[in-house]
């Protein structure tokens, strides 16, 4: 009843159109489909949405706000649900870089908001960890390397 969760992966395929939505909820789905192109958990979400679009007894307009940091997949959430490339999307930080608006249909209206990153007092070098830079953008990328190589074990990295 509050806060639901829904498992939820974004359509990777190249097309502008007619993107590709499995039907199969995602705790069922094989592999090959939770590897492959197509969207999965979209039916699950929509679902949600609707509810809350019909809190009450009345069909209201819901106007959802999808936010996070940078580069978490936003825009592609969007995309998904709209089966369509309404929003840009990209490999680097920034792509979004103002509010847009997106009527999924005659009741649910998503908002896709820039990366948030909020300053965590954290030293420079977690700027870049936190999705807040573009690693093309660094001056100094030696120091958030350090920083990801000290939070992993040793024989993570070096195989031992």
């Amino acid at each position: 009843a509050e806060f639901p969760t829904v498992a939820f992966k974004a359509c990777t395929q190249q097309q502008s159109r007619h993107l590709k939505q499995s039907r199969l909820p995602v705790a069922t789905a094989p592999e090959e489909v939770l590897a492959g192109g197509a969207c999965v958990g979209a039916e699950c979400l929509l679902h949600v949405l609707g509810n809350y679009s019909r809190c009450g007894g009345a069909k209201t307009t819901l106007t959802v706000g999808v936010v996070g940091y940078p580069n978490v997949g936003k825009s592609s959430l969007i995309n998904s649900l709209k089966r369509s490339r309404v929003c840009g999307v990209g490999a680097t930080p920034g792509v979004t870089r103002c509010l847009q608006t997106v009527q999924l249909d005659r009741h649910i209206q998503l908002l896709d908001c820039p990366g948030v990153v909020l300053d965590s007092g954290d030293p420079p070098a977690a700027a870049p960890l936190r999705g807040a830079l573009a690693p093309q953008r660094l001056w100094d990328p030696l120091s958030p390397a350090i920083a990801i190589l000290r939070r992993c074990p040793a024989q993570q990295v070096w195989g031992a």
